[in-house]
Formats: structure tokens, sequence, C-alpha cells
């Protein structure tokens, strides 16, 4: 069992409070709203989202019914039990070895025929299940109607129907639960397999029903024998025993059943083929006077919406516009608060400045707590604060009304040119908002290998924590400290043309790996686009504050205090009458000379590892030759200092390049490791970017040389 998908088991261990407790397990399609139904029950915050994959990994929660404690353990999104993915193993195994005492499969109302396949796959293999019919709301609003007595009926197991949104709804549920023993089987219906599989099935069926299978279906089990699946044919020697596949007989029914199915023209392939096509056809059949549509076609504006937002012309233009407007909205409402931030800060420091001498505190102390430490974590609420508070939410908003999946499909193409997969632009999208969370979000890729390209190539676009940065170099050099509407459509401009250079890079760097270290064909995949909703916009920024940018700004904090510290010792230790900051600002001059930067810049971005928000302020202190962080009364005076201290416009544009191509943070850093187990692979992470911006950057220098820039 490989390291990743041991620790994905690990996270599964159940935790009752008490004995009496349940274990309930929520499976279902992708994008059915699991994850809104076990955030309502346990009253957790799992992030939702409106595209398939969010959920990559189990997470179990608790809550109370009437009757009973309960414990929800919420699986990731699958559309079929033959697993691709480590996580979708975990899952597959949690339901059929008898992990959990009912199953709770949730469906979607306004696709009930598609999303109760994977309904009757569980029932042929976990003895308790009871659907739950989500999106009755949504169902309702495209005048899609239910009889899910009828439903109940025909299925043979418990049903009902509410809208996760609604807390209130999820009652039926938790009462059902509560009426429920547990003590025995449900018997449900089965999907309906052709005569001609059936009628060759007989001689094991006969010999595993007479077999101690600790409760598996003999029929389910006859299937998987047949499949050769090899992680699951571990799976079920591991829960029946490493002998039990050595019996004769058994093998002696396996090759007799082979036999007749080869005479019947059938192979494993298409074996596995009509088992699929069996739940469709009986997921069909079921809801045939059970589903009403009262408009058809109830989708026709997502599929007309669709031709403008996938088409090849119009699809790149409109991920284009709507990128530009993201950063002018997050650029134009950041800059006062940023600045109100800034400003509280500045007296807070000061009045510690009185307070603490006042009552006896050593200057040496002082210094350490409110100019090394202090100072830089309010630098950093200040400069990241606003602007992730603004774009997470508007990035959420994109999310919830369902466009990032179209943003894969246009992107499915330039990813597969590199020998790629197209879910990495949604792991990619990821990124801007947070590098950990793009590389943590990598787990939805199901092939290994596309894993890794995704992982090691998440860091070439910007987070959150470099946009500030990005703005203010672009504004000082190539906008103008005049602001203004036009200044603000102008930086966001640039921003989305530096934006387009950082994913043309990671195209390259993708072709690149997928070329040497990581050679391979790109797999397919199947991307459900869903179906377009109205975002809870309340909902969308209360959880966007919560579960991302305080999440973010705390990460940030965290490692930006001793970064603070370490600053402020070296600004004020001193050998020969320099401090040594200036020290290692001479020593790095030379190599950074080539790079179009100098040793202060190179220097300030080895420092910046643990956050890259500090860069620019290390930057500033250092040509001020300050004792502490320093921050400029305007952009004007800034942009005078950096000239000041030989910059120019392509000293800009290098710093830029190099804040788009350089080493991840060190929480990254840290994630990747976590994620692929290798510090092998986490020195590639921080190496690629990093020498691809040493030589984008040595180029342009280069050229500015040749033309007299």
């Amino acid at each position: 069992m490989s390291t990743k998908k041991q620790s994905i088991e690990d996270a599964l261990v159940i935790q009752k409070k008490r004995e009496s407790d349940r274990i309930l397990a929520l499976a279902g399609n992708p994008n059915v709203g699991k994850s809104s139904v076990f955030n309502a029950l346990t009253g957790m915050h799992q992030h939702t989202g409106n595209w398939p994959g969010k959920t990559v990994s189990g997470a179990q929660g608790y809550f109370e019914g009437a009757r009973r404690g309960y414990v929800l353990v919420d699986l990731p999104g699958t559309y079929s039990l033959l697993a691709h993915s480590a996580e979708e193993e975990v899952a597959r195994n949690f339901l059929c070895f008898g992990k959990s005492d009912a199953t709770v499969v949730i469906c979607d109302a306004t696709n009930l025929e598609r999303t109760l396949a994977l309904a009757l796959q569980i029932m042929e293999c976990a003895p308790r299940v009871i659907v739950g019919v989500n999106l009755l709301d949504e169902a309702k609003r495209k005048q899609i109607s239910l009889d899910l007595p009828l439903l109940e009926e025909r299925l043979g197991i418990p049903v009902v129907g509410f809208s996760a949104q609604k807390k209130k709804s999820l009652q039926a549920l938790t009462d059902l639960l509560d009426e429920q023993e547990f003590s025995s089987p449900f018997k449900g219906k089965m999907p309906s397999y052709p005569e001609v599989l059936e009628n060759t099935l007989s001689p094991l069926l006969t010999y595993l029903t007479d077999c101690d299978l600790k409760g598996l279906n003999p029929h389910w089990l006859a299937l998987r024998l047949l499949d050769r699946d090899e992680s699951l044919t571990a799976e079920i020697l591991s829960y029946l025993g490493s002998s039990f596949l050595e019996a004769p007989a058994l093998q002696t029914a396996i090759t007799e059943v082979w036999e007749r199915l080869a005479e019947g023209g059938i192979t494993q392939e298409s074996l596995r083929d009509l088992c699929a096509a069996a739940a469709v056809q009986t997921a069909e059949a079921l809801c045939r006077g059970v589903v009403h549509y009262e408009k058809k076609p109830y989708s026709g504006f997502d599929r007309k919406l669709d031709r403008i937002l996938t088409g090849r012309l119009t699809g790149s233009l409109l991920m284009i516009l709507l990128l530009l407007l993201t950063f002018f909205f997050t650029i134009t409402l950041s800059n006062y608060p940023s600045a109100f931030l800034s400003a509280c800060g500045e007296h807070l420091l000061a009045w510690l400045w009185d307070l603490l001498p006042s009552l006896g505190a050593p200057a040496w102390l002082c210094g350490l707590l409110i100019d090394g430490i202090l100072k830089v974590l309010f630098w950093v609420a200040s400069v990241m604060l606003p602007p992730m508070a603004i774009f997470f939410p508007l990035f959420t908003l994109l999310e919830d009304v369902g466009y990032l999946p179209r943003v894969a499909y246009n992107l499915d193409r330039p990813f597969q040119c590199c020998n790629a997969c197209g879910k990495q632009s949604l792991t990619m999208c990821m990124g801007f908002g947070c590098n950990a969370a793009g590389v943590v979000g990598c787990r939805i890729i199901d092939s290994p290998r596309e894993r890794l390209l995704a992982i090691l190539t998440n860091s070439f676009v910007p987070c959150n924590g470099r946009f500030p940065a990005l703005i203010a170099i672009l504004t000082l050099f190539f906008v103008g400290t005049q602001g203004g509407l036009a200044s603000s459509v102008l930086s966001a401009l640039l921003l989305t043309l530096v934006i387009l250079f950082g994913i043309l890079m990671t195209f390259a760097a993708t072709k690149l790996l997928s070329a040497t270290f990581l050679r391979g064909m790109p797999s397919s995949f199947t991307l459900e686009l869903p179906p377009f909703r109205k975002p809870q916009v309340g909902r969308v920024i209360l959880r966007s504050m919560l579960d991302r940018t305080l999440f973010v700004l705390g990460r940030a904090a965290a490692v930006a205090a001793p970064a603070g510290l370490i600053i402020w010792g070296m600004a004020n230790l001193t050998l020969d009458g320099n401090s040594l900051l200036s020290l290692c600002a001479d020593f790095l001059d030379p190599f950074a000379s080539l790079m179009g930067l100098d040793g202060v810049i190179l220097l300030a971005f080895l420092l910046g590892l643990p956050a890259n928000e500090i860069v620019i302020p290390l930057i500033t202190m250092a040509y001020l030759s300050e004792s502490t962080l320093t921050e400029s009364a305007s952009l004007l005076q800034m942009k005078e200092l950096f000239v000041a201290n030989g910059w120019t416009a392509k000293t800009a544009i290098c710093v830029l390049i190099f804040f788009l191509l350089h080493w991840p943070c060190s929480t990254t850093l840290l994630t990747v490791k976590k994620e692929t187990g290798s510090w092998k692979w986490t020195a590639l992470a921080a190496a690629l970017p990093t020498a691809m911006g040493i030589l984008a950057c040595m180029l342009v220098n280069a050229v500015a040389g040749l033309i007299g820039v």
C-alpha cells in the first residue's frame, strides 16, 4: 500500500463518542451536495464548491439524533466503484468491507437517473443503504417533480428528499435514521444484468454461496473476482484471508466461467462495460414514472451559455476578461482598507514604544518585539488581508456559480498538448489563492504521474501573497502613482498579462517535465459540467473569510514572526561597522547583477522564503539602512528610493519575473513534501521555477544590455 493511500486510511480512523453511536458513510457522485449535507448535519465547515472533486479526502464529523449519535464520514465523490485513485480506493473499501453501519447515498434531484446508478452499485456490496435525494429546491426551479414514495417502493430501501442548503429539511433524514435498527441488511433492488451473463455465473455463485464471505454479497464478489482489479483483489484477500483465492475449487469455477464467457464473446473489458451498463439501464428503468419534466428542455439556458463559455474563441476571451475584472476589483477596493490597517498598526506600535520602556523593558527587548516581530506582522496583515478579503470571495463566487469546470474544459486541450490532465487547470486556479491549497487540491487528479506534474508546477501562478508586490511594482514603474480609475484599469490589465505569462510558463514547465523526469501519455478523464447555480453570496463571503482569508493570513503570520526576528537581528548585528544584512547583500551582488537585480533584492527574496509579503519591506529597509522594517509615506517616495539605488524599468521587469518565477514559500514546500512523501520531488518543486526565473531574468538583462537600455 502506498504512503499516500495509507495516510488517507489513517484519516478515516473512526472516533466514536459512545458505544451506541452508529457509523454512517456519506457517498455519491461528485457535485451532488455531499459536503453540504455533511456540513449541515455536523456543524463542520468542509469547503464546498460547484465543481466536481472538491472532497479529495475523507472527513468525519458527529451529530446527535433524537435516539442516538452518529459518526458521519464524508467520502470522496465517485461515479463508480471501479476506483481510479487512492481516494476512490479508500472510499470503495470503506463501503464494501463493512466499516460502516449504513451508507447514505446522495443523489441529485435534477439528474436522478445518472446519480442513482452509483446507489445501485453500492446496494450490491453494502448491506444497508439509504438514498437521500438532494437539491429538491433546484429541481423545483427547473420544474422537475419527483415521486419519491414510488422510487422507495421500486428500490425496496428507504428514500428521503431534502435540500441541504436548508438545514431544517434535513430533519427528515435524521428522523429516518432514528427509525432504523441497523440489525439486519436491507433487501433492495439490484442491477439487472444480461441473461447471458447471469447464466454463466452459476458455477462460481454455487461455490461462493457455500463459503463464509463475512457478509459480502456472493453475486457482487463473483463479478469482482472476474474483473481482476488488482487493488480490489488485494482488499478482498485482506478481508477474507490470504488463502481464499488459493482454493482449487474456486480457481476451477473461475476458469469455467471465463470459458463460458469467451464462448459468448465476452472479454474482460466488455465484462466491465456490461456491469456499468447494467447499473445505468436499471436506474433509467426505475426512474420512469418517478421523474416528471414540466418544462423541456429544462437545461436549455445552460447549454446556450455553455456554447459561449466553452467556445474555441469566446471561451478563452471570456476567461481573460473575467481574470481582468477580478484583478480590477481586487486592486480598486483594497487600497483604502490597506491604508487604514497600516495606519492603525503604526499608531499601535508607537503606543507600545511609549508603554514598554515606561514599564522597565530594555531597549533591545523593545526593538526585538516591536520592530523585529510585531512590525513585520502588521505589515503582512495590512498588505495581505484587504486583497485576500476581496479576491477570495470573487474567486469563490465564480466557483459557486459553476464556472471553474468550464475553465478546465477550455484548458484541457493545451494541457493535453503538454501530456498532462485538464484537471490541472482546476488546481492551478486554486493556486491563485494559495499554492499550498493548490498542491493539496491536486489529489483530484487520478493519474500519479499527472498529479505529480500538477504539484511541481503549481507555484508558477502567483499566490495571493505575491499580488500586492506585483501590483506595487507595476504601479511604480509602469502605471504611475496618480491613482484614479484609469490607473486601476491599467494596473489590472498589466497584472493580467503577468498572470498569463505565468500560465504560459506553467505549460512550458509541464511540457519540460513530461519530456524528461515524468514521461508518459496524457490520460483521458470525464469532467462533468455542473448546472449553473445561483451563488449564495452571504455564505460565500463568510466561508471565504473564515476558511480561506483568515487561514492563509494566520499561516503567513506564523512564518513572518520568526522571519521578522531574523531580519531584525541581521540589521542590528554589525561586523567592522557593517550590518550582516549589508554584508550578505554585497556577497550576492555579483550573481544578482547577471539577473538584472542587485544583492539587496536577491537577499530579500532569500529571507522572504517564509512569506513573499515581506520581500518589498526588506528591500526598503536595506536601502534606507534602517534597523527595522520601514514603510515609505507614499508610493512616490518608494519609487524615488528605488531609483536612487539604481532601479530602472529593466530592474522592475526582472523583479516582476523573479516574483513570478522563484521557489515556493516554505509552507508550500512542506505541503509538497507531505503530498509526495519525497524530498527529491520537493527539491525539484523549488529548483524548477527558480532555474526558469534565473534564466528568464538573465535573458531580459542580456537583451537590455544589447539594445543599450
